[in-house]
């Protein structure tokens, strides 16, 4: 147990703050980091230690965190009209000017917006409005919702539920009626002597598999990250999406592509869909829609979505759903900034600039023996540890490895984030070269002496 001055900010932290999603035995061991500012990439906690953020925050602070075109963008808009709603037909010209340029932006030729607060309050709405859809479309029984082991929608009821994550049995979860189908991560769930396009296969008969037991009739959606961030960091295998669309198509059956990492830019294109060719019938939007500087989620309708979702809510002359801060005018000036930001102003230029070089210090790091695969795509990696690289044994549990790693890249700096046996790196895309080196030389160092450490 780590002891703090009673009135330090760690110890305040301690007292009074419920931690979510935090391990507690290194903060019993460690202590909390209580942090007041960043500069560029990197934050300083109340000690004056700076750290080199590789994870971005939580994947969205793409601009760094001191970028003053978004924070003047906030302050003129909080100056001009502070705050307002999308209900009883009023909404601020920032929400309508933020629709048009989505639109402009999304993979759909037209469509419609509705915003939220989160990227799980997006999923959560999306599915609500498949469920108005079925009832209006005189298909009640149309209510399962389809996604994998291992994504990750997010912690409200109905997002925790499509999320594949075992940690959410504590809950009572997933409620009834959400299935969640195979990840598709070749290197671990491969067969042997399987090669990747038939696991591709193989996950496309599964699919046509449940579609028959649960009935296409029953089937609301199918929910997808086009790179499984949370799971860690997981790219789909080789024609996965080529392989499912049809078959969802041919049973009527949504396609929702899940883009709350990997839109706006984290996957070297505007869109994970337009990386991994495949255009679904939504996309979800959060995170880098605001460059973390403003809490904003969106569902973006297209064409045939919008048209069932209004021919739906014609007859009752209503859609009853919202929040209050739905389509923040605040919200809406920093997400126009920040669109700009990644698409005009060059950060999304700075990604596929960035990628290779990022993509070969790491493999260089990955040649270590405890180190079984590297897999990722623009600026969203992760290294994964084994005991044994050859058999892709994981490490025993109880030697907490990837929060060893995380913990001890701490102490040396820099940030990343422990998911599973992996440590997961994805920085700010203002990330320079120099700084990219740092990255690498302080995750080599962690790397080298936490395995010295349990290997």
């Amino acid at each position: 147990m780590k002891d703090h001055a009673p009135n330090s900010w760690e110890a305040r932290a301690e007292a009074h703050s419920l931690y979510g999603f935090t391990d507690l035995p290194s903060i019993r061991e460690r202590g909390t980091v209580v942090v007041t500012h960043g500069e560029g990439p990197y934050i300083v906690d109340t000690n004056g230690k700076r750290y080199l953020d590789a994870n971005s925050g939580l994947w969205n602070m793409v601009a760094g965190f001191d970028h003053k075109g978004l924070a003047e963008a906030a302050k003129a808009q909080y100056d001009r009209f502070p705050g307002y709603h999308a209900f009883f037909g009023r909404m601020s010209d920032q929400t309508v000017a933020l629709s048009e340029r989505l639109i402009e932006v999304s993979p759909f030729e037209r469509g419609k917006v509705f915003y939220t607060n989160s990227g799980s309050e997006a999923n959560d709405t999306m599915v609500k409005m498949l469920w108005f859809l079925a009832g209006a479309e005189e298909q009640p029984q149309r209510r399962k919702i389809l996604t994998r082991w291992n994504g990750y929608h997010g912690v409200t009821a109905v997002s925790a539920s499509m999320t594949g994550k075992p940690y959410n049995s504590v809950f009572g979860l997933p409620l009834p009626g959400f299935i969640h189908l195979t990840c598709p991560h070749y290197w671990r769930y491969g067969e042997a002597g399987e090669s990747e396009a038939e696991f591709t296969a193989r996950l496309a008969r599964e699919l046509e598999e449940v579609i028959a037991r649960e009935g296409a009739e029953t089937i609301a959606g199918f929910f997808a990250e086009p790179v499984m961030g949370a799971g860690g960091v997981i790219p789909p295998s080789a024609g996965y999406f080529q392989a499912v669309q049809p078959i969802l198509k041919k049973h009527g059956i949504p396609l929702i592509a899940d883009e709350v990492i990997c839109g706006f830019g984290r996957t070297g294109n505007t869109w994970g869909c337009e990386t991994y060719e495949f255009v679904p019938d939504a996309i979800i939007s959060s995170k880098a829609l605001t460059a973390g500087y403003f809490p904003m989620g969106a569902v973006i309708l297209g064409p045939e979505m919008t048209d069932r979702l209004q021919a739906a809510i014609d007859p009752i002359e209503e859609f009853p759903h919202g929040f209050t801060a739905s389509g923040h005018p605040v919200g809406c000036a920093v997400a126009l900034k920040a669109i700009d930001v990644v698409l005009e102003e060059g950060l999304l230029e700075m990604v596929r600039a960035g990628a290779g070089r990022m993509e070969a210090g790491l493999r260089r790091i990955a040649e270590h023996p405890n180190i079984g695969e590297l897999r990722g795509v623009g600026y969203m990696w992760a290294l994964e540890a084994v005991r044994d690289r050859d058999g892709k044994v994981p490490f025993d549990g109880s030697l907490s490895v990837s929060e060893r790693i995380a913990n001890t890249c701490t102490d040396h700096g820099l940030i990343c984030r422990p998911l599973g046996q992996s440590v997961v790196l994805c920085p700010p895309f203002t990330i320079t070269d120099g700084q990219m080196d740092e990255m690498f030389d302080k995750l080599d160092a962690a790397l080298k002496q936490v395995f010295d450490e349990v290997a």
